[in-house]
């Protein structure tokens, strides 16, 4: 089977490789350092390489990007450590934009122009996308939404609701009279929020036409794509790792020519190769059957999870107490991968699901 990537998936990723590699440690801290954690002109300047547009069709405006093709953005995303949230506020909103037909609202958010965060999280619900806490009844939405990613940055917001009998979604702009917005800080860096809801009243134009299934099917290819950047992250973990163990010196010799620590890193590349074939075969799944489908991506979710997991605590066990530090990339690269782990699901939930649908 010919694995070799296609003239345009080599430009995407070619592409990412030039927009990411200006980011070194020192300009992450700048760049973390701004208000919301992010620079907008930098997310414009993503949007308009088409790096959003890839994750809506043609029919909507968009490059329709392959499942493949998103997948090696993602791994790009991983490899370079990028600080882009292009996975959870850009790729997730296209995709329920598109989904529910909102094409005036989409093509803000292809152009860059309109920067919207996903709300579905609840406290105590751990990884359930029905909405029990925040409530639409009588036109007025009430209740609360928990890790909301981009929230200090957001201009609107996509909010899951019960309303009353099934899960509703809103388009709400930051500026709602009612909305409140508390800012934290994720492990990343990056820095999300709590939404509070105080009788929001709802607009004409602010709902939303989208099912569950079709939610469903969005969330498992965000499960997938946040795959494909632990596979990049892992790559990166490794290959950082192998650079150190070849100048770090002990007795006088290279600790990379202990055997000990030869055969850590062995493992950790197999890993590694195992972790993007897992990736592929996934991305590559047949569409049309679409429980089977989500299966393997919350399949793929766990292993590779699992393995680059294992990866980024051998990286930092061999470059010592320094591997945690915001000093060296493998510090920012793991703490993506804890945050990474649990979106949408950690290991055991991904196992779950795809025991569940076996």
């Amino acid at each position: 089977m010919n694995f070799d990537l296609s003239e345009e998936q080599e430009l995407f990723t070619s592409t990412v490789e030039r927009f990411t590699s200006p980011i070194d440690v020192e300009a992450r801290h700048r760049l973390r350092g701004r208000p919301g954690g992010y620079d907008m002109a930098r997310w414009s300047e993503l949007a308009q390489l088409g790096l959003v547009a890839l994750g809506a069709d043609e029919d909507h405006g968009g490059m329709g990007g392959s499942p493949l093709d998103l997948a090696l953005v993602a791994e790009a995303l991983g490899r370079n450590i990028a600080p882009d949230p292009w996975l959870e506020n850009g790729i997730i909103p296209a995709r329920i934009l598109a989904a529910a037909n909102a094409d005036a609202a989409l093509e803000t958010v292809l152009s860059g122009e309109q920067f919207i965060a996903f709300a579905w999280a609840e406290r105590s619900q751990r990884y359930s996308l029905r909405a029990k806490q925040a409530k639409l009844s009588g036109g007025k939405i009430n209740g609360e939404k928990s890790f909301v990613m981009g929230a200090g940055l957001a201009d609107a917001f996509l909010v899951t609701v019960d309303d009353g009998s099934k899960n509703a979604m809103v388009l709400l702009p930051k500026d709602t009279p009612g909305l409140d917005v508390r800012q934290y800080r994720l492990s990343d860096g990056s820095i999300a929020g709590e939404l509070r809801f105080n009788a929001v009243t709802l607009q004409d134009g602010n709902q939303l036409e989208i099912s569950d299934g079709q939610l469903e099917a969005i969330v498992s290819e965000a499960r997938l794509l946040a795959a494909a950047e632990l596979v990049g992250l892992g790559q990166r973990l490794l290959d950082d790792t192998n650079n150190y163990v070849k100048e770090r010196e002990q007795f006088g010799v290279a600790i990379g020519s202990f055997q000990a620590l030869q055969h850590r890193l062995v493992d950790c590349y197999a890993k590694v190769e195992q972790a993007r074939s897992m990736l592929y075969r996934a991305a590559l799944e047949d569409r049309t059957d679409g429980s089977n489908w989500q299966r393997a991506a919350a399949g793929a979710k766990a292993y590779i999870g699992e393995a680059v997991d294992h990866v980024a605590r051998e990286a930092v066990q061999l470059h010592g107490g320094m591997g945690v530090t915001d000093e060296l990339a493998i510090g920012h690269a793991m703490k993506r991968v804890l945050l990474l782990n649990r979106l949408f699901g950690d290991i055991d939930t991904s196992l779950g699901i795809y025991a569940e649908a076996a």
